[in-house]
């Protein structure tokens, strides 16, 4: 089974519709670091990320790790750890994955841009949790909580993102 992603903002995932907010420019190849396009294609997940202190952790068989206020992600084409989490302080451009607000209490990785890493290529690709209004990302796939959490909970060996850029 895999969660399909429709350009509409809509994904497909064990024969439900669920709402999701897509990046600022739409689904399409993605050219190049902070474009804020959902790069399009067929994606593993390779593991998933959640804040301890707000939520418990998902049931699901990807690799899970509970944050720390040192973890982050480098969006930095010049640093030898691109599209890698890090530990910080980073001298290096990076998102901070222990953020204020909620979108990271849950994060599963998309497996975009990393067999074989090419810097500038794009970095940071994650299913998340989506804002109150599902107002555009960066160039992730963001869910409600309970939504993200389903997906997860049932997510199989052979699932993939399926990110399409037409219906």
């Amino acid at each position: 089974m895999n969660l399909v992603i429709h350009p509409s903002g809509f994904a497909e995932w064990n024969h439900q519709r669920l709402r999701c907010a897509l990046g600022a420019g739409g689904i399409s190849k993605k050219r190049r670091e902070g474009d804020g396009i959902t790069p399009v294609g067929l994606f593993p997940l390779r593991q998933v990320f959640f804040r301890s202190d707000r939520i418990e952790g998902p049931e699901t068989i990807l690799p899970i790790s509970a944050l720390t206020q040192w973890d982050g992600w480098s969006d930095d084409p010049d640093d030898p750890y691109y599209n890698q989490q890090i530990s910080l302080p980073s001298k290096d451009r990076h998102e901070v994955l222990w953020r204020g607000d909620h979108v990271y209490d849950l994060i599963a990785v998309v497996g975009y841009n990393d067999q074989p890493i090419i810097p500038g290529a794009g970095s940071a690709i994650f299913l998340h949790i989506a804002k109150p209004d599902f107002s555009p990302t960066e160039g992730c796939v963001a869910f409600s909580l309970p939504d993200l959490a389903g997906i997860l909970n049932e997510w199989e060996e052979t699932s993939f993102v399926d990110i399409r850029a037409e219906i």
